[in-house]
């Protein structure tokens, strides 16, 4: 299970993306590399709003026969792609992405966060060698920073509500779950340890009555599930 947002790689002009990063990190011990179907370990990156560039701009880049293929260079990787609405899917098949991932926390809020969707995009996924990696979060309210925005306020319920994602999750057999966040606070959605705090213009989001770790324990407690599950499928 990944924690946070790994390699989250928020999109500067796409060519230039995988270059500078690459280069600049690749070779440091904590770049997350991830294990293909071909047996390479290669850089993941995660893409945000990658639908604002045209798949045919993308393929580019990542198809192997692309002007600009990256595939098979120093600066190949595993891209995967942000899935908003259902005719992403094919979007993200055509731009030669290795996959897609779901990001937002407010179940219902787009087709890709919501959880009912996910088995078909799994289906979709398997049937076209992509991966699919489906995003849990504690819980949401953004209203703070986008007072309008009340609808996709979801309630944590003492844990609950990411409990109940993650097992959304799970039941698709995803090779890698995402968690949204580790730290925005700004969207509600963090796990990191929390305790009462109150400013003169924000009060911040506590677990009582459970203890500041609660999340942090349910994270370990269902990716040692997850770990299990694998197995599992795996027989």
């Amino acid at each position: 299970m990944i924690m946070g947002n790994p390699q989250m790689t928020w999109c500067p002009p796409f060519w230039t993306l995988p270059i500078s990063t690459t280069s600049r990190y690749g070779s440091h011990g904590a770049f997350y590399r991830y294990k293909n179907s071909m047996g390479k370990s290669l850089p993941l990156f995660y893409i945000y709003d990658s639908y604002l560039t045209s798949p045919e701009a993308w393929a580019h880049l990542l198809t192997p026969n692309g002007p600009h293929s990256i595939r098979n260079t120093p600066y190949d990787g595993v891209f995967i792609a942000l899935l908003v609405e259902e005719g992403h899917t094919h979007d993200i098949l055509a731009a030669g992405f290795d996959g897609m991932y779901t990001y937002f926390a407010s179940n219902g809020f787009s087709f890709g966060s919501s959880h009912q969707n996910w088995k078909a995009v799994k289906n979709f996924c398997d049937a076209n060698n992509l991966m699919f990696i489906p995003s849990v979060g504690p819980g949401y309210i953004d209203t703070s920073i986008r007072p309008w925005n009340n609808h996709s306020t979801r309630n944590r319920v003492n844990g609950k509500y990411y409990e109940t994602a993650l097992q959304a999750a799970l039941t698709v057999r995803p090779e890698i779950v995402s968690i949204t966040s580790f730290n925005e606070w700004h969207e509600g959605t963090q796990i990191e340890k929390a305790i009462p705090k109150k400013t003169p213009t924000r009060l911040y989001l506590d677990y009582l009555p459970h203890q500041p770790s609660l999340y942090l324990e349910l994270t370990r407690r269902w990716a040692e599930h997850f770990i299990k599950e694998k197995e599992q499928w795996l027989m």
